[in-house]
């Protein structure tokens, strides 16, 4: 799902890449995207890590990684398991989340839901990143896709149109943080800096 119109020849491909799902009749799958006015390394290290979920997710409220695909500690590696408590509010209270895909070379996150007290089952998402040039500075492109049952009672609309609110939320904030982080280390345009520089002489 894409606000104002139809995606780009790049988003087209981004999505053709890297988010295909293939939900059963039962199930309903969208996605989203969302630019951000900060560099791609500054977003992923927020998104990358799944043992701190609550660092731009505003609804977790706490985060414990309980087992490090099958290790004695909890290093973060596909199939590590992270149990999530919810703010008060949402129809859940916690979740059990499983790190599906954790590529840092192409900036791609995929987890799935597998427990927890709360009514999305068979719940996978993927997130994948993609450097672009936002006001003439370095920006992100991010693209949330999932699929997840319809539960019984409720439309595929009715629940798309759920899980599409939660996103919008988390990647709101994952930009207002980003873009934070980037005033911080603030660097002007090069356009911007040509002029700085034509005044001074």
């Amino acid at each position: 799902m894409k606000n104002g119109g139809e995606f780009s020849t790049a988003e087209t491909d981004y999505m053709r890449r890297h988010h295909l799902h293939e939900a059963a009749e039962h199930q309903c799958s969208s996605a989203l995207l969302k630019h951000i006015k900060a560099p791609l390394p500054l977003v992923w290290s927020l998104v990358r890590k799944f043992d701190e979920p609550q660092k731009y997710k505003p609804f977790v409220r706490r985060c414990t990684v309980v087992r490090g695909n099958g290790n004695a500690d909890t290093k973060v590696e596909v199939g590590s398991l992270r149990e999530v408590d919810v703010m008060s509010g949402l129809p859940a209270t916690t979740s059990t989340e499983r790190l599906e895909v954790l590529d840092d070379n192409h900036h791609i996150l995929s987890i799935s839901i597998i427990g927890g007290d709360h009514r999305l089952k068979n719940y996978s998402s993927i997130m994948s990143l993609h450097p672009e040039i936002v006001d003439g500075r370095p920006g992100t492109l991010v693209i949330e896709s999932f699929v997840v049952d319809v539960p019984e009672g409720n439309t595929k609309d009715e629940t798309c149109y759920f899980v599409e609110a939660l996103i919008k939320c988390n990647l709101k904030s994952l930009a207002d943080v980003s873009e934070g982080l980037a005033v911080e280390d603030h660097t002007e345009p090069i356009d911007r800096m040509n002029e700085l520089l034509i005044k001074r002489d």
